[in-house]
């Protein structure tokens, strides 16, 4: 049915708006079917690129599943990179970054975390409090890896001050060690 309306498209005058929610209820569909390869395909061919920007981000703000995320904050990044905003722009790419943290995360608990995708500091700190030590080894080391000259809002100091923080308060004991004498 997307096929035979991108037909139309192109044989009879839509409006933008139209045409945007065509494209962005198509994308959706291959997107929720796994089929990114499709997503990128009818992404090629939207020649305005006022339409693709609006459809992906629109998209994007659907909260999808991880992988669909992931490849939408990354299409963002890499083709309209100049035409979002400052503020958007960190957003989407703290989205990228939370996304491949997660993807790092064993497959059953990612969804215990998927709402922190946009914020990776804090699904940092939140593994940190579950105790959830090889995994924040995993993940520190990818996010060291995807920050390495980029600003997103937060640093490698950041992460590095979150880790000692929660260092310090696990060598924090609440009580004083009395000494037993006979």
């Amino acid at each position: 049915d997307y096929e035979l309306c991108e037909e139309w498209e192109h044989l009879y005058p839509v409006p933008r708006e139209d045409l945007i929610h065509l494209h962005r209820e198509h994308l959706l569909h291959l997107l929720e079917m796994g089929d990114t390869e499709k997503a990128l395909q009818l992404l090629q061919r939207i020649e305005d690129p006022g339409v693709c920007l609006a459809i992906s981000e629109q998209s994007l703000d659907q909260h999808l599943n991880l992988a669909a995320s992931h490849f939408l904050a990354d299409y963002l990044t890499a083709h309209f990179y100049a035409s979002l905003t400052t503020a958007r722009r960190n957003e989407i790419q703290a989205l990228y970054i939370g996304s491949k943290v997660l993807l790092t995360l064993p497959e059953l608990s990612r969804v215990n975390y998927f709402h922190l995708s946009s914020r990776p500091l804090l699904m940092l700190e939140q593994l940190l409090m579950n105790m959830k030590v090889d995994w924040v080894a995993v993940a520190v080391q990818t996010l060291h890896q995807l920050l390495a000259g980029q600003e997103l809002g937060f640093t490698v100091e950041d992460i590095d001050n979150l880790l000692s923080k929660y260092a310090e308060k696990a060598l924090n004991f609440p009580f004083t060690l009395k000494e037993k004498r006979s």
